[in-house]
């Protein structure tokens, strides 16, 4: 969460499918199971994949020159990953409206799309589907349960959710007011510049502090994380900052953080809010270096 250029590398590239036991979830990638069946988190990721095409280069490198120059250029990366193959049963309409199957974009990001047309996400969600039903004894109970349901059922729903990102920030339709759309994150994406390489680190001192005022069941590397966050995203106009409770939960590995160890973070630590469906919080001076 601190390092947003592994954050995009962790969206973009090869996600090993693997476990050396049930509570190891490396085959999920940065996803939780809310992100993928409730798509929970997806302003973030589309964001940061943004800001990955529209500030860098390949490596990494930050480009140089007017960054509207390339909005066009990231606008097709986004539709790319998220490219989702025709089903054969739509009748051609308006083309933002009806088109998901990106599959002319290959050429231009053979990493994001197929030739097929099955984008990023669609590919690791059926491969996430193809691990669990291949490896039953390595997964939980409680996640395997959703194997058949990304095989048969997510390309559909997803088909629909990229429709709806594309819909025109001025589309007359009400119903899409409170829809994300590839507009959004674009203008998110330029507000917030290139993505972030390196963050502040904790003194020891601080750490210890931490550990000394936290129950025995969260971890202290949670709670240090959440402060490393908060310093490198706090604006010099607001003490308070956005917390992407769903990325964070697919950082840590599992729901853990949202349902376990957030709630019980003490308030003499840490202090949250929520209004209108977003999460924030600030963290008390006492625990800031």
């Amino acid at each position: 969460m601190i390092n947003e250029w592994k954050e995009f590398c962790a969206y973009t590239g090869t996600v090993s499918y693997t476990a050396s036991k049930k509570s190891d979830t490396a085959w999920l990638g940065r996803f939780t199971f809310a992100t993928i069946l409730e798509f929970e988190g997806m302003a973030r990721i589309l964001t940061i994949l943004a800001r990955g095409y529209l500030f860098h280069s390949k490596d990494g490198a930050v480009i140089l020159g007017d960054p509207h120059d390339r909005v066009d250029y990231a606008r097709r990366a986004l539709c790319a990953w998220c490219s989702v193959p025709e089903d054969g049963k739509r009748a051609p309409d308006k083309e933002w409206q009806f088109q998901t199957d990106f599959s002319e974009l290959h050429t231009e990001f053979p990493e994001l799309v197929d030739a097929d047309g099955t984008g990023w996400f669609l590919r690791h969600v059926l491969r996430i589907a193809d691990f669990m039903l291949a490896h039953p004894e390595k997964v939980r109970s409680t996640s395997l349960k959703y194997a058949e349901v990304l095989r048969s059922k997510f390309a559909s729903a997803w088909r629909s959710k990229v429709m709806q990102y594309q819909i025109p920030i001025f589309a007359p339709q009400t119903k899409g007011a409170w829809t994300l759309r590839f507009d959004d994150v674009l203008a998110d994406a330029l507000e917030l510049g290139p993505l972030r390489k390196g963050g502040p680190e904790l003194p020891p001192e601080l750490t210890e502090k931490v550990k000394a005022a936290l129950p025995k069941e969260i971890p202290a590397e949670v709670v240090c994380t959440l402060i490393c966050y908060y310093l490198a995203n706090r604006q010099d106009d607001c003490e308070w900052v956005v917390l992407p409770v769903a990325n964070f939960d697919a950082y840590f590995g599992d729901t853990s953080f949202s349902k376990k160890y957030l709630p019980k973070v003490p308030p003499e630590i840490m202090e949250r809010s929520s209004a209108f469906g977003v999460s924030r919080y600030r963290v008390m001076e006492e625990y800031l270096p």
